[in-house]
């Protein structure tokens, strides 16, 4: 029987991937564009905690949106009433973004005139998690009614943030859900992420994230 060739599609598309993002990610440093990956579930309040993180910001930073989803342009319109520029990314059926498309949503974008770049990613806490997009940070949001066990179930979502946002506190006793179990788990997953109990609704916890952000978009772009 003659010998047939076995190529492991997975790993190279992997593989070119993440010499994709970091091409990307050296070209965003050398434009000194901080680039932020913000991925969650849907209905975790990420498109309302955005626009209350852009209302704190961008009076000190010049900031552009890319929102990716499977259709539509909903949210690309909510995060244009805020000032900012806005575009819709759509995935043509794709549960996430890579680098490369990651790099056409910017050229489409324009990064010239901006300090931090934002793509808010398809709404899963799978296929996300496994793409690198080339990002300088990835941040995630956990909403408190999906309960604290995410980090057990999920656990490449967590491994890879930076951050993580638990949102919806203000809602936090009318659930099951503990604060210091969830941090637990996070950090058994990440020691380093960094968490930042929020409500996008009533603003609770938004300073310490939206000063965290800043901190890290200055450095990125002093170096």
């Amino acid at each position: 029987m003659s010998e047939v060739r076995i190529i492991e599609i997975k790993e190279s598309v992997f593989a070119d991937n993440d010499r994709y993002a970091d091409e990307l990610r050296s070209r965003l440093r050398a434009d000194k564009v901080f680039l932020m990956n913000l991925m969650s579930s849907p209905g975790s309040g990420k498109t309302t905690l955005l626009k209350g993180t852009i209302g704190l910001l961008k009076d000190r930073l010049k900031i552009g949106v890319m929102e990716a989803d499977i259709d539509s342009d909903v949210d690309a319109k909510a995060i244009a009433e805020t000032g900012v520029k806005a575009i819709q990314l759509h995935t043509g059926g794709m549960c996430h973004l890579n680098a490369e498309m990651t790099r056409q949503g910017l050229n489409a974008l324009g990064t010239d005139d901006l300090d931090l770049a934002i793509l808010e990613n398809v709404g899963n806490l799978v296929c996300p998690a496994e793409f690198d997009t080339g990002a300088s940070a990835n941040v995630m949001i956990l909403s408190v009614p999906e309960g604290h066990d995410k980090p057990l179930k999920y656990p490449l979502m967590f491994e890879i943030c930076d951050a993580v946002l638990i949102n919806k506190v203000d809602v936090l006793p009318y659930f099951d859900f503990d604060m210091e179990l969830v941090e637990e788990y996070i950090h058994m997953r990440n020691p380093d992420a960094v968490i930042f109990p929020v409500s996008a609704r009533t603003g609770e916890g938004m300073d310490a994230w939206t000063d965290w952000l800043e901190d890290r978009v200055n450095d990125w772009n002093d170096k």
